[in-house]
């Protein structure tokens, strides 16, 4: 039997306190790493882009994936390759993420959205920015673990 998905999810996750670490000179190699990393795990990465404090990636999973998982994996390997090949010995990520299911005629302007991180943050800070995909999305949340 055969089965036609489209298991689309567009994920934020921040650096632990949200220290602004992620270095302009280096995070374009960060997120291809991270894409990297996605395909190895399976997946369909389709954009990854962030800034100094965060990353948003938009990616398509298989219906055997466990997004906890793939987030879980993408996180360890991500924070290895920062501790190991950028010296931050102390890198670590924010507990948790957030994730939205992505339509797919959604994709395309969410994918733009994304690989537009930098032009975006000169005027939004991440917290505004993140409880704004939050209540579009209609997820509640508690402030408490936004900070």
């Amino acid at each position: 039997m055969a089965a036609y998905l489209s298991l689309h999810y567009h994920i934020v996750f921040a650096t632990k306190r949200r220290v602004p670490v992620l270095d302009k000179a280096w995070r374009a190699e960060l997120h291809g790493y991270m894409g990297g990393t996605l395909k190895g795990l399976g997946t369909f990465p389709q954009a990854i882009d962030g800034w100094n404090d965060h990353v948003h990636i938009l990616v398509g999973l298989k219906a055997t994936h466990v997004l906890a998982d793939v987030v879980r994996e993408l996180k360890k390997a991500a924070t290895a390759w920062i501790r190991d090949e950028k010296h931050i010995r102390q890198f670590a990520w924010q507990e948790g993420y957030a994730a939205c299911t992505v339509g797919w005629r959604e994709r395309e302007i969410i994918r733009k959205y994304i690989e537009g991180q930098e032009q975006h943050h000169g005027h939004r800070a991440y917290s505004d920015e993140l409880v704004n995909l939050l209540n579009e999305a209609g997820i509640e949340f508690d402030p408490k673990y936004l900070g």
